[in-house]
């Protein structure tokens, strides 16, 4: 059988490497919902050329991070209370399903690891606790959870949204950090122990409440006072 060449692949390691620079600096908070991500600029903080930045920005446009506009540039994505719902709605579905599946499949040393992420979130409040550290240890904690369910769609579909899901949580932190700070431990440390138990439905409806309570937190923050 003959077989038509194929094109000559190109070298993304810039663009890649672009994406993840740019996304970092989203998830820090150096660049707010809505920001606009300008070419030029970036390209020249970054020390790449401004298609390695264009072809980063369509990555992270992928991941639903961003919004590109013909005519009209890039920006941020911003957190309406329609993003939220839907959001947080496919979240709660997907942090079910590793829930349970991490509580048939987990390790001792990946339940050790959530108790170790756990506690380095207890270190962080107890200290000068910083929103961006206690949210990056609380994304983590989660990762942790869904290679633990070993599902590898659910992870691909845990990845389609984790990008947004962060910079949702960071809004929230912003709107209202004493709310986040107040549950982030506890909620966490009994998702914990329901992974250690036999109790599967009681988990299931806990990892579902802890996405609805921040889903709850985050609209309450986005709504105009009265």
């Amino acid at each position: 059988m003959t077989v038509a060449p194929l094109p000559r692949a190109s070298r993304r390691g810039l663009s890649r490497e672009a994406a993840d620079l740019i996304r970092e600096a989203i998830l820090a908070g150096r660049f707010p919902p809505a920001a606009q991500l300008r070419e030029v600029e970036l390209a020249a903080w970054l020390g790449v050329s401004r298609g390695s930045v264009r072809e980063g920005l369509a990555l992270l446009e992928r991941e639903g991070l961003v919004h590109s506009v013909w005519h009209r540039g890039t920006t941020v994505i911003d957190v309406t209370a329609q993003d939220v719902e839907e959001v947080y709605g496919l979240r709660a579905a997907l942090d079910r399903l590793a829930a349970t599946g991490a509580q048939q499949n987990a390790t001792a040393d990946q339940l050790a690891e959530l108790d170790t992420l756990v506690d380095a979130m207890s270190r962080e409040i107890g200290g000068e606790a910083s929103g961006t550290r206690l949210l990056a240890l609380d994304i983590a904690f989660h990762d942790r959870i869904y290679d633990a369910a070993n599902n590898r769609r659910l992870v691909d579909a845990w990845h389609a949204v984790r990008s947004q899901v962060h910079l949702f949580q960071l809004r929230r932190i912003t709107l209202g950090y004493e709310h986040y700070r107040a549950r982030v431990v506890d909620e966490h440390r009994e998702l914990v122990a329901l992974l250690r138990s036999d109790d599967r439905e009681t988990l299931a409806r806990r990892a579902e409440e802890h996405v609805d309570s921040a889903r709850r937190g985050l609209l309450t923050g986005l709504r105009p006072a009265p």
